[in-house]
Formats: C-alpha cells, sequence, structure tokens
C-alpha cells in the first residue's frame, strides 16, 4: 500500500538568523511556534566564534524561546 499522506507537526529551521538583545526577544518565540529546533547562524556582532560564547548564545535563545525548541547552535 502507498503512502497516503505525510503530516510534519513541527519542522526544523535549517538557516535562522535571530539576531541577539531586543529583536531576539521579539522573534524568537514566533520561530518557536513553528519550529521545533532551529540551526542558528553565528553572525552577530561580534560573531559567535567560541564555544563559551555559543552557549551563552544559547542560553539566552532558550530564555527568549521558551519551552520545546533546541537552537542547534553554530561557530562562525
Amino acid at each position: 500500500m502507498a503512502l497516503q499522506s505525510l503530516t510534519i507537526r513541527r519542522p526544523d529551521d535549517w538557516h535562522v538568523h535571530l539576531r541577539d538583545g531586543e529583536m531576539l526577544r521579539k522573534v524568537a518565540p514566533y520561530t518557536a511556534r513553528q519550529f521545533a529546533r532551529a540551526i542558528v547562524m553565528p553572525n552577530l556582532v561580534p560573531p559567535i566564534t567560541l564555544v563559551d560564547a555559543a552557549t551563552a548564545y544559547r542560553n539566552r535563545i532558550r530564555e527568549a524561546a521558551g519551552a520545546g525548541f533546541e537552537p542547534l547552535m553554530t561557530c562562525y
């Protein structure tokens, strides 16, 4: 029997720019409503180039997005 339908409940975003500060707090909840996970681009000012900076940024994203969203971090 052939597959008749496919439901994607919460997809992943493979390229997202969440920014930081007030803009992060504004856009992260919208992204989290649509996506379960997102690969976060590291080009802030200054860019994310160290693990410690990526960890701190991930924590800010999680706080802004709320529970149930997993930011997947990258380095510049």
